[in-house]
This record gives C-alpha cells, structure tokens and sequence, in this order.
C-alpha cells in the first residue's frame, strides 16, 4: 500500500530497519498518518483458498487478493473479503501487484516452498501454512532465498506458546540432560490423523471437474490421473502433495518441541522407524518413529495406529533429574519452585510485530530457520517410514549419509517448468 511519498509501506519498514540503531521504528499510527490510514493496514493476498485458505480470508481492504485453481473456491473467497477484492487463477499474476505486503500460502504442500520463493523475490513477506516444506531440498532453497532478500517469512504452527514455558525450563538446565521427548496422543491430544489421512492405492481415473485447473494443481508434482480423492482436502494422503496425516499435523507437534528443546538451529542425525512397507504413492499407517541428536537427546514420536503402544502416559520432556508434562507440571514437585529462580526467556510477539519491525526471531510463529528444522523431522520420518531401515542425517549438508535412495527422496525431481533454482 502506498504511502503520501510514494514508498510502500514495506518498503519505508525495511528502510526503518536499516537506521534502527539510530531511531526507534514509530508506532505505526504514527508513522502513517492514524489508525485509520489504508497504509496502516497490512495488506494480503491469499493464495489457495479451500478449506485452510478460508481462514486466511479476511474483509477488504486487508486483503486485497485471493487466488484458487478452482473457480468455486476463488468465488466463495472473493464473496467473503467483499469490496474491491481481485480474484486470480494464477498465483503468479498476483505477485505482480506492488500494492500487496504479504502472501499468505495455505495450499497443498508440495506447493509451499515455490510460491513461498516467488513471494520473496518479488518482495513480499511470506506467511505460510505448515508444513513449511514437503522436501528436505526446498528448505535448504527456502533459508537461502527468504535471507537472501530481507523477507520476513513465518509458518502457521499452534505450539510455541506451549513451548515457551519448557523453553526456560530446559534452557535452566534443571531437568539435567539428555533429554528424552514423547510425542503421543496423550501430549498431542489433536493426535497425528494418521488414519484419518492415508491414501488410496489403485483409484480408478476420473473426468477433471470444468471449475478445476487440475494441471496447476498439480504444478510441480507427477502427472497423474485425476481422482477426487488426490486433491483438496484428502490430498494429504499422497505422497506427492504431503506426508499423510504426520505431514498434515506434525508440525503443530514437532516445532514447540524443537524451540523448547533448544534444537531450532539443528535436526536430528538419526531416525528409525517401525511401519509396515509402504505404498509407493498412498501414505499408509506407521507405528514408532525415534529420533536422535547429536548430543544424545531423543525424540519418540508414536502414532498409535499401528504396532504396540509404548510410550502411554510418558511425559512430554524428561531429563535425569525431572520431568515436564505438557500441562507445565513439574516432577518432582519441589522443581516448580526451583524454576522460579531463573530468568524468563524472550516473550514471543505476533507477525504483524514481525512485519513492522522487521525483527523476526522470537514470534509466536516459527520463523524460515525455525519452521525448516521442525518440518526437517516430518521429512526425516516420512523417508525412513518409506524407505524401511535406519538413517542417519547431516544437518549441516542437510543431506543423509551414504544412502542415495534416500537423498532421492529428500529432494525428488520437480515437472518442468518448475524447480527451485
């Protein structure tokens, strides 16, 4: 949104920030003329409008633009935001709007990391739906690129207000270490929609409905033939688009975990699995997933949807010296008074805060380092889970160590056009 002067207003910011060591960034109404001013408003445009994308869609003139491959979501969308809002049936157009400061990005997966790159380059800040990734490649191109130009780039995850308490726990040291994490329904009580999300092998070919660009849809994933079952919501249970019902929720699960645990500069250097084969196409069901870092904290993930149920009741993070249940309990109990003696950690602030200030380490929303690294261990499991054996990791190449099957996986080929150069 354009200013008096002629500057947008991401623009002014990103100037703001340069002399901030100088001047303190104004309040926005300030800066801007009154609360009221159009240029105080962040504005959006939403692409990928179906039942996540709702969300996303706020009244004009916040959003600007909303943008669907399918004409009935594009409809009901515009509908919503009302007033002067543009409808679009390509993302593409839309970045090509100077009057919009952030994309919101609530499509399939396998489209997060390419929209999310267009975004940046052409100087929009990015906000966008979990998973962050669908390919272990597209993070390590994500960090590149949101650094690269300046971008603040969040991922819509629940949990790092869950976090923040066991963050000051774990960072004071009184649970003692290694620390050992369970992920469960018992600490994840909206659980992994394991079942609820696996894919369908052999689906018989289907008419492409006449509102549907199914060949956009696809964008940079395999061609193949079109069922209702492959796209919107059911999408999640394909390997093309998502990793299932743990690509769909893990990363609710996984990411608060990763702040508390002090892990958001790092990944896991090995993952083992228990899951039966797997289709090459359905996501189907999987038991236990261990993960180990390289100082020996741990990470057991478990489904309950296959296999024997081993880490019922368990809490949520343990040390040698305590334990930390999800609710903020503390055992033994005199820890809950010993805690009060250590120094809060940083507050977290909201995106809008991010955007304004340009200042996006501690947000209530993982930033691109933070939400890669959490959506690494989704990518981490999933091959494991499809490739049946042990595997270790490096986190610094973002590569896995003497196994080819498996860095295919981790960075499988795109459809022409589209890659992540």
């Amino acid at each position: 949104m354009a200013t008096g002067q002629g500057v947008s207003r991401r623009s002014f910011l990103k100037r703001s920030a340069l002399v901030g060591a100088a001047f303190q960034i104004l309040p926005s109404h300030l800066v801007f003329g009154g609360p009221k001013a159009p240029s105080n408003i962040i504005t959006r445009a939403v692409v990928g409008t179906g039942g996540m994308g709702m969300g996303h869609v706020t009244q004009y003139p916040q959003t600007l633009a909303v943008c669907d491959v399918d004409q009935k979501h594009l409809a009901n969308a515009v509908k919503k935001a009302g007033g002067q809002v543009a409808g679009y049936g390509d993302w593409r157009e839309v970045l090509e709007r100077d009057d919009i400061d952030t994309i919101h990005v609530p499509t399939p997966p396998h489209w997060h990391a390419l929209i999310s790159l267009a975004a940046a380059q052409a100087g929009k800040d990015v906000y966008s739906e979990k998973p962050a990734t669908h390919s272990i490649a597209e993070g390590k191109a994500l960090v590149e690129t949101i650094e690269r130009y300046g971008t603040v780039y969040q991922v819509n995850t629940w949990g790092r207000q869950i976090g923040h308490f066991a963050r000051k726990v774990v960072a004071s040291g009184i649970l003692g270490g290694p620390l050992k994490v369970h992920l469960n329904p018992d600490n994840c009580p909206s659980g992994f929609k394991i079942r609820q999300w696996s894919g369908k092998a052999n689906l018989e070919v289907q008419k492409i409905p006449g509102e549907l660009d199914y060949d956009l849809w696809l964008g940079p994933a395999p061609v193949k033939p079109y069922h209702a079952h492959r796209v919107h919501r059911s999408f999640r249970g394909y390997w093309d688009y998502d990793e299932g019902g743990f690509g769909d929720m893990g990363q609710h699960h996984v990411d608060p975990v990763q702040y508390a645990i002090g892990k958001d500069h790092t990944a896991p250097v090995s993952v083992e699995t228990i899951a039966p084969p797997q289709h090459p196409d359905a996501c189907g069901l999987w038991g236990t997933v261990f993960l180990t870092y390289a100082d020996g904290t741990t990470m057991t993930i478990e489904s309950w949807e296959w296999g024997e149920k081993t880490t019922k009741g368990k809490a949520w993070i343990e040390g040698p010296n305590g334990k930390l249940h999800r609710n903020g309990r503390l055992e033994p109990a005199h820890l809950a008074e010993e805690i009060k003696r250590y120094p809060d950690v940083p507050k977290l602030e909201k995106w809008e805060h991010a955007v304004r200030t340009r200042e996006n380490v501690h947000g209530f929303k993982p930033n691109v380092h933070q939400a890669v690294r959490s959506a690494e261990i989704l990518h981490l499991a999933s091959i494991a889970i499809r490739v049946g054996r042990k595997l270790q990791f490096d986190p610094v190449k973002r590569l896995f160590v003497n196994d080819n099957e498996a860095n295919r996986l981790a960075d499988p080929p795109m459809r022409a056009p589209w890659n992540l150069a």
